[in-house]
């Protein structure tokens, strides 16, 4: 359980604002609608909620998996970083459910603008069509593909950054730990947003926040009903990494919370228990800010200068690689 409380600040003006209106206008919610509906309800409602995002170059991917399968990914690069560039895996968030490529295309776009990473992000299958583990599986093909083929589109495997937000930054750290198990060199950083890392959501800001702040709590129980095959699934750590038994030496980590989000105290106690193993981790918990605001964009006007925060990070991590191991 987490140490301390982080919340220091009220709700943002703007987020109270636009939560206020989402709960009067009676749209259903998530839970209510099928997997196919709530996809197409999450896609589209990001071109109310986000910003286009910057121009950069794009490049559409397809990865054979190794079941056969194939996977799309989208490659952004700017245009004025030379190649080999390093590279930023990114998996978008979605509780395994929602979620894609063109949800997260804006994150995506600033972070390869403002960063010198090209970000390569990955539509990995999602849930109930494809149960657990067959997006860890397919992030782990990602890994594969990256090692392989990355230099054919102007990327430096040997300089790799792990990311993703919500269940995306599970799958991130989840790579990390497998690298670690299978005696596979790290990434040099794990840059994780909001991530979920608890096998049960009964930590104080689930219940806190269960309700009114964009992330309901029955919202995140009915996504992992999907995904997961049974219960037994949930204390695996490739769902839950707080349920790995050892978590030294992994990658450096930076872990971006929000204030107001059921996460919040997972998230606090994955980064205490890094720490606890020698991991360099870097906690920041952005005051008065709701679970999934990196792509609120439209909503709230810092989230621009929070992405830019995002990709100096990601330029520290890649200067100097020797630092990083």
């Amino acid at each position: 359980m987490p140490s301390k409380s982080y919340s220091f600040m009220p709700l943002h003006t703007d987020l109270e604002a636009f939560l206020d209106l989402a709960n009067e206008n009676g749209s259903p919610k998530i839970w209510t609608l099928t997997p196919p509906n709530a996809r197409d309800a999450y896609n589209k409602s990001t071109l109310i909620l986000d910003s286009p995002g910057a121009t950069v170059l794009v490049e559409d991917i397809s990865l054979r998996c190794s079941d056969g399968h194939h996977v799309p990914m989208r490659l952004y690069r700017n245009r004025n970083e030379p190649s080999p560039q390093p590279a930023l895996l990114y998996f978008h968030g979605g509780g395994y459910v929602v979620g894609s490529l063109d949800s997260h295309d804006s994150l995506c776009r600033d972070l390869a603008h403002y960063s010198t990473c090209a970000v390569l992000a990955i539509d990995y299958r999602l849930a109930p069509e494809h149960k657990f583990p067959t997006a860890f599986n397919d992030a782990t093909d990602a890994i594969d593909w990256l090692k392989n083929h990355g230099s054919k589109h102007g990327l430096d495997p040997s300089r790799v950054v792990y990311s993703g937000d919500s269940v995306g930054g599970t799958l991130a750290t989840a790579l990390c730990i497998l690298a670690k198990k299978q005696g596979k060199t790290q990434p040099l950083l794990q840059l994780l947003l909001y991530p979920c890392t608890s096998a049960h959501q009964d930590l104080p800001s689930h219940a806190r926040y269960a309700t009114g702040y964009l992330l309901d709590g029955r919202t995140l129980q009915w996504m992992f009903q999907h995904y997961l095959r049974s219960a037994s699934d949930r204390m695996d750590w490739r769902f839950a990494p707080l349920e790995a038994e050892d978590l030294s030496e992994l990658a450096p980590a930076h872990i971006v919370l929000a204030e107001f989000d059921p996460l919040l105290d997972e998230g606090i106690a994955y980064a205490e228990k890094m720490r606890a193993a020698g991991v360099p981790t870097t906690l920041r918990v952005y005051d008065g800010m709701v679970h999934d605001f990196a792509r609120l964009g439209n909503v709230v006007d810092e989230v621009l200068a929070f992405r830019r925060e995002l990709a100096c990070v990601l330029v520290e991590a890649v200067k100097n690689p020797a630092l990083s191991k």
